[in-house]
């Protein structure tokens, strides 16, 4: 039953259905919606908003996902990609839960500053940068996250960055969840300078069929 028109929508109301819908919003976000700054600090000293970041704002009785932080990533960085750990993290390719947020920036772009969450920032020269880029919607933010074969193939690239036992171990669960083919596999491994480190695993782990 929807409330009464004698009951008036407050600043409050707006800015927790606004959470509800978003999981996390940017003070111009609420602005833009007619929430002051008065109306959040308000909201965060009653308990009910959570001040995550500057200028970022969370409701108190969200679920604490690790997906939250790579939206929060997104929100600061646009132009950044979710990658290595994060992004076969993300994917469900390994069971190494990253303690930082992962995520890649063009060899020439300028650093982000970001407080909050930890994050491990990682320059990509092209093609590495640019290519095999998803967008996945995360409680309404848009977020860039490097697909499942090109994060596979830039674990077996970067072993200075991940472990090569980690990145076999992406390596099968993809296989095994069939989530990308041997052939896309072995494609993105050579599209993406993996392919002679990447072949004599991915051989061992489908020469049985």
């Amino acid at each position: 039953m929807k409330h009464a028109s004698s009951h008036p929508v407050t600043q409050q109301d707006r800015l927790l259905a606004y959470l509800r819908d978003h999981d996390i919003a940017r003070a111009f976000e609420l602005r833009e919606i007619g929430v002051s700054a008065t109306a959040i600090s308000r909201a965060v000293e009653a308990g009910n908003v959570v001040r995550i970041g500057r200028g970022l704002y969370q409701a108190a009785d969200a679920e604490a996902d690790l997906n939250t932080n790579l939206a929060e990533v997104a929100k600061r960085a646009p132009r950044s990609v979710i990658c290595l750990l994060s992004a076969l993290a993300f994917h469900g390719l390994t069971d190494q839960l990253p303690r930082k947020v992962w995520f890649a920036i063009g060899a020439k772009d300028w650093e982000p500053s970001i407080a909050y969450p930890p994050v491990r920032v990682v320059r990509f020269r092209e093609p590495y940068f640019s290519d095999g880029i998803e967008t996945h919607r995360i409680g309404g933010t848009q977020v860039r996250i490097y697909s499942v074969p090109k994060s596979i193939a830039d674990a077996f690239r970067n072993p200075k960055l991940v472990d090569r036992s980690v990145a076999i171990e992406a390596l099968k669960a993809a296989l095994d969840q069939r989530k990308a083919t041997p052939a896309v596999l072995m494609q993105a491994a050579a599209d993406y300078g993996a392919a002679r480190i990447m072949r004599p695993y991915l051989e061992a782990l489908t020469s049985n069929g």
